[in-house]
């Protein structure tokens, strides 16, 4: 009997030890018995399992780490080769995460000449969510781009930290940091969701640890971390996590074509040719200024321009934006493989909506191409757009993906910006209407979408964080700027606006400003006398501002015409243009009215439409007209009509 409970108590303990060591080898295969982080630096940070692209590169940057010998055991993951970089202090490693591999902790061993040891503790982590679901913005969406340091101040601790180059607050000045905040953005999305918008923009939130201009976000000194003056790692996960609670996207702005000066390894570049000009910049990088810098042409036609020359074309793409952002060499393999990891990374840890790559035709184009399509490829619902600012939609349409250019150039890129209906906008409604000026240029502007693969992908906008506000533009006329507006909104576009433009910001005092147009936003600091946010202190053209595109940024999120439609336009005719948006369950008629005076509009002319006889809705007023003979225009402006006559 004793002999019997013995055998059944070494049955059990054997059962229970094949379980746990089971759910080990499920969860690390081989476990993790001992978390180390011996190593400087390793990026990506960590990885996910399950990607198409099996391979993965770390950088790994510590003291004479070039000459170690790494070693790694774990189910699933091949190391199957190394590379010494120029510098002893970086190692990169490629291995490839089979489909197999599960998510887990492994250590990775880096054996020195020594024959002592480093470890390093890596972390492969399951993914959020299939590809598939990573959906991208477009013409459904209404984007709401935000500086974050001029929007919000929730956490005024954060706004100075110890041991980062710039320090202070001073609201007074516009090139100085103001103290807006992740939190401040999330505090407030309420707000910008309640307007209509159906997805957030902010500039950069990565650190810019410069000396000066740190505000802006465009001169990165760490591609991974978040500057602690925006706030944490985690605020910066719960903007999007709040974000999709609401079925809103966050977009993120990232910069593939430079750094910033100050960033961790410009004192130890990894190779000779990591960053362009770099043999310029060693050899003087301790007085260096813009006379030492071979700055860009800025000629970004030398893209598509057949005869151009090859020093013209080395010049826009190689030379630096500025003299404190380094041009990096994407058409160093290594350095490519870090953008491209870098992307997908930040797509991965905060689920994104999308991607604004910032200064697009500048780096290597057949580089921009193969990150697109790394990307894309991923996740085949995504969307990214490029800033290229143009005025000519032979270069806008270029850069979309599916355009069939000369040179055979393919972008895998699904939308860029059109600056160019941004420029015959403003200037339509600025000139004196004549039969070949005013509304014609938007007229023409828009008849222009046959240059494009697909004009509804396009991003438009009536400004951004670059130039003068929208109501500046337009000599602080409230009429146009509402036209400009509500035109836009009706386009076969991806509409983005810039925050402020619902309240009338402007940038009157210095048009063109940076520091002037990035405006702190009223009722964003504790203290402020006006507040947008409640509406308290502004002005009542302010807030009939707020209400228009309130109403009609509302209209726009439920309007499949709108989104979708087709697009029909009648050409101006006596100081009035006529845009419609058609499907079989809605018509939307937007009519564009620059006279003075009263006007009839003789409605036989959009015979059409199909709408003779029919009752339609006013969607700012509310008020229903018949579409008869004609319809009086009593005043200068934009009337949106629907034939959906309830919300």
């Amino acid at each position: 009997m004793k002999s019997l409970k013995h055998l059944i108590i070494v049955l059990f303990l054997i059962n229970m030890s094949c379980q746990n060591r089971t759910s080990k080898d499920e969860a690390t295969s081989p476990s993790v018995t001992e978390i180390r982080n011996d190593i400087e630096r390793v990026e990506p940070p960590h990885w996910w399992v399950g990607f198409k692209n099996e391979n993965l590169q770390l950088l790994v940057k510590h003291p004479n780490i070039g000459s170690a010998t790494p070693k790694i055991s774990y189910a699933g993951i091949r190391l199957k080769e190394f590379h010494e970089a120029d510098s002893p202090n970086y190692l990169f490693l490629d291995l490839e995460v089979a489909n197999s591999a599960k998510a887990g902790k492994f250590n990775i061993a880096f054996q020195l000449e020594d024959d002592s040891e480093l470890i390093q503790t890596y972390e492969l982590k399951a993914r959020g969510k299939a590809a598939e679901d990573y959906v991208g913005f477009d013409s459904s969406d209404a984007i709401y781009l935000i500086t974050p340091d001029r929007f919000s101040n929730a956490n005024p601790n954060n706004d100075e930290i110890d041991g980062l180059l710039e320090q202070g607050i001073d609201r007074t000045d516009g090139y100085a940091r103001h103290g807006g905040d992740l939190q401040g953005i999330t505090n407030h999305l309420d707000y910008i969701e309640d307007l209509g918008f159906t997805a957030v923009w902010p500039s950069p939130v990565l650190t810019n640890d410069m000396p000066t201009g740190s505000y802006h976000g465009y001169a990165m000194t760490d591609f991974y971390e978040v500057d602690p003056r925006f706030g944490t790692f985690e605020e910066y996960q719960k903007l999007a996590e709040d974000l999709r609670a609401r079925n809103m996207k966050l977009i993120m702005d990232q910069v593939a074509n430079h750094c910033g000066l100050y960033h961790w390894w410009m004192q130890d570049l990894p190779f000779k040719d990591w960053i362009n000009d770099q043999e310029n910049y060693e050899q003087n990088k301790d007085e260096w200024d813009w006379k030492t810098t071979n700055t860009s042409n800025h000629r970004r036609t030398t893209n598509q321009d057949p005869y151009a020359s090859n020093k013209d074309y080395l010049e826009m793409a190689d030379g630096w934006f500025v003299s404190d952002m380094p041009d990096l060499n994407q058409r160093n393999p290594f350095m490519a493989n870090y953008i491209i990891q870098n992307s997908i990374w930040w797509i991965e840890t905060l689920q994104l909506g999308g991607i604004r790559q910032d200064t697009y035709p500048y780096p290597d184009k057949t580089f921009m191409s193969h990150w697109a399509g790394a990307v894309m490829t991923e996740y085949p619902n995504f969307t990214i757009v490029g800033e290229e600012w143009s005025y000519n939609p032979l270069l806008i349409g270029y850069w979309q993906e599916g355009h069939m250019n000369q040179d055979e150039y393919k972008s895998n890129l699904k939308s860029t910006m059109d600056f160019a209906m941004q420029k015959n906008i403003v200037d339509a409604l600025n000139e004196e209407e004549s039969w070949d000026k005013g509304l014609v240029k938007m007229y023409e502007g828009l008849a222009n979408d046959f240059a494009y693969t697909s004009p509804k992908d396009i991003m438009v906008l009536p400004d951004n964080h670059d130039m003068s506000r929208i109501f500046t533009q337009l000599n602080g006329d409230v009429v146009n700027t509402k036209m400009a507006l509500s035109y836009l909104l009706m386009l076969p576009r991806i509409p983005q606006l810039y925050y402020g433009t619902e309240i009338l910001m402007d940038d009157f005092d210095n048009p063109g400003d940076h520091g002037l147009i990035r405006t702190d936003f009223p009722g964003g600091w504790n203290g402020d006398a006006v507040n947008a946010f409640t509406g308290e202190g502004l002005k009542d053209e302010q807030k009939d501002m707020q209400f228009f595109l309130k109403t009609l940024l509302n209209y726009r999120k439920h309007s499949k015409a709108i989104h979708n439609g087709n697009t029909l336009h009648f050409a101006p005719d006596e100081g009035t243009y006529v845009l419609a948006r058609i499907t079989d369950e809605e018509t939307v008629v937007h009519i564009l009215n620059k006279n003075e005076s009263p006007q009839e509009l003789d409605l036989s002319r959009f015979e059409e439409l199909e709408l003779d006889g029919k009752m339609l809705r006013n969607i700012i007023s509310d008020d229903r007209i018949h579409w008869g003979n004609s319809l009086k225009l009593n005043a200068r402006g934009s009337v949106i009509l629907t034939t959906k006559l309830q919300n």
